[in-house]
């Protein structure tokens, strides 16, 4: 599972040949969350509401780059790490 950004404690990880929706997974702490990336709809899991705004936040400016991922990560080719939320 590759980690495409961090930032302020958050990771931000993609995983090889998962289920559609196109989506992400952000870490923080012991806690996780897994966010659609079209709509940026929650999926599963659960982060402090503080830490959600800054990965939505993140995660609205680089959805291209996100979906861009997804399509490598189907493929099973490297991914290209995307720019921390600073």
């Amino acid at each position: 599972m590759p980690t495409i950004s961090i930032f302020l404690g958050i990771s931000i990880r993609m995983y090889f040949d998962e289920h559609v929706p196109a989506h992400f997974h952000a870490y923080y702490g012991e806690e996780s969350i897994a966010i659609e990336i079209e709509t940026l709809r929650i999926l599963k899991g659960n982060i402090p509401p503080r830490v959600l705004g800054l990965v939505l936040e993140w995660a609205s400016l680089h959805k291209k780059e996100l979906l861009e991922d997804w399509a490598l990560a189907e493929a099973h080719k490297p991914l290209r790490d995307i720019r921390p939320l600073i």
